[in-house]
């Protein structure tokens, strides 16, 4: 979400309050990626018979891979999406809405989740039901991003897209590695990265999409900061908002 001087037909100087340039197909499966990524965590943490199951596959000498930072991560993250999905309902948005292919994946995973949930049921083979989900969670983060790279490389610009949540994203994946390489130094072994394979390709995909966002932001399409090329901001994103007049054409 940002602020920026559009000529509204409030007069010239007037302000709004948009979500121009932010993809709504990324925030949805932001959502539906950290929902997921909350139910493992939480499950994982919480939960002494699925730690049971874990310590019987991989050992009863092994940590549970899952702290408590891993768990307020995940509700720090639901409900910042959240948040963000309430200014998508209140600011303008110009002509943007969810996809279809974007509703369908979402549906799909969830659809997923439950069909395995009815399998587990009977088993309680809750460690696989929570790794399906873990497995869905990195599905849906290397999706996610798409939507907003293609969004960015067709308008040619990042406007509207904080390169602050990127740049923080970008610390949060390489921390989460930092985290794992020190537990496995202190436990001499490996297991942190494969007994948690999600988090793991979860933090390669994070890096991977970040610089990609960082490259497009500072190298490929560049936003001036003086108030001559504000203009040139204007109308890069201008034609994704439908204005009052073009409204009443189109009717």
């Amino acid at each position: 979400m940002y602020s920026d001087g559009w000529r509204s037909s409030v007069g010239p100087s007037a302000s709004i309050l948009s979500v121009v340039g932010l993809n709504f197909d990324f925030v949805v499966l932001n959502l539906t990626k950290h929902s997921s990524y909350l139910i493992y965590n939480a499950a994982l943490f919480f939960s002494p018979e699925i730690q049971r199951q874990y310590h019987e596959k991989y050992g009863y000498g092994e940590m549970i891979p899952v702290a408590a930072n891993d768990v307020a991560f995940s509700i720090h993250a639901v409900l910042a999406t959240c948040f963000i999905s309430s200014q998508i309902l209140i600011y303008e948005r110009g002509n943007q809405k969810v996809s279809k292919i974007c509703m369908l994946v979402s549906s799909a995973a969830w659809a997923i989740v439950l069909v395995c949930l009815i399998i587990s049921w009977p088993k309680h083979s809750w460690l696989w039901l929570i790794s399906v989900v873990n497995t869905i969670q990195v599905a849906i983060t290397a999706i996610k991003y798409m939507p907003q790279a293609f969004m960015n490389f067709s308008s040619k610009s990042t406007i509207g897209w904080s390169i602050g949540f990127v740049l923080l994203d970008l610390s949060g994946g390489l921390l989460n590695f930092a985290q794992m390489s020190m537990q496995s130094i202190d436990q001499g072994t490996m297991i942190n990265f494969y007994g948690n394979l999600g988090k793991t390709l979860l933090s390669l995909v994070v890096v991977f999409f970040d610089l990609l966002f960082i490259i497009q932001h500072y190298l490929l399409y560049p936003t001036a900061k003086n108030e001559t090329n504000q203009i040139l901001i204007e109308e890069a994103v201008a034609p994704l908002i439908d204005s009052p007049e073009k409204s009443q054409e189109n009717a």
